[in-house]
């Protein structure tokens, strides 16, 4: 049995591990906002439990079976999150912190009861994809609208960006999950883009461009 700690530890693990082949102790510590040497003292724990490979001043990679947990607590948050907006009507700015802790029931007969009883979703509120029983993905082609051109565009499926101050944006904006954007221009002087969805005309700034993404 893993602690709520070192599920975390795996779980940014994975999410850094994304972009980079190995993860530095300083990724690591910036990522989940610690001392560089508390991070080391849960490697050298993560590593004699054969989770992760770890070499001092080299990185640290997930093993087989610390991959195996990590996608099992992001499944847990996923689907969860799934649940509380789907079934309880919670927004999906308020069902992150929410979804961290239930995300550590260690029970797997619940998640996969809980599955079933949604209709085995395949993306959460902010277009994630939830992995199955398996620990696979179904994954769909995502690009930030700042990667478009003008007279391009596409539905939103996705966020990089899950803090709550972004997600009201969004969602005071209607740039949510579902809507189909078109961009009508990009400004030279800031890079900020004029987009069109079926009601309106909205100005976004380059930061939120490069924080929504659209299925092509």
């Amino acid at each position: 049995m893993n602690t709520l700690a070192e599920e975390n530890y795996l779980k940014s693990i994975y999410h850094l591990s994304q972009n980079t082949e190995s993860v530095s102790t300083n990724q690591l510590a910036a990522f989940i906002n610690t001392k560089a040497s508390s991070v080391t003292d849960m490697l050298k724990k993560l590593a004699d439990k054969n989770l992760i490979n770890y070499t001092p001043y080299q990185g640290v990679t997930l093993t087989a079976a610390g991959e195996k947990v990590a996608v099992n607590i992001i499944r847990k948050h996923r689907l969860w999150e799934y649940f509380l907006v789907e079934k309880l009507n919670f927004k999906w700015d308020e069902v992150h912190e929410l979804a961290e802790e239930m995300e550590h029931i260690s029970s797997n007969e619940l998640i996969d009861r809980l599955d079933k009883f949604m209709g085995y979703p395949k993306y959460d509120p902010h277009g994630d994809p939830i992995p199955d029983c398996n620990g696979l993905f179904k994954t769909h082609n995502l690009k930030p609208v700042s990667a478009i051109g003008i007279n391009e565009g596409g539905i939103i499926s996705g966020v990089r960006e899950h803090s709550t101050a972004f997600l009201q944006y969004l969602e005071k904006q209607s740039l949510i999950i579902g809507k189909q954007i078109i961009v009508l221009e990009i400004v030279e002087f800031d890079h900020s883009v004029l987009l069109k969805t079926e009601t309106k005309e909205i100005q976004i700034s380059r930061e939120v461009a490069n924080n929504l993404l659209i299925a092509i």
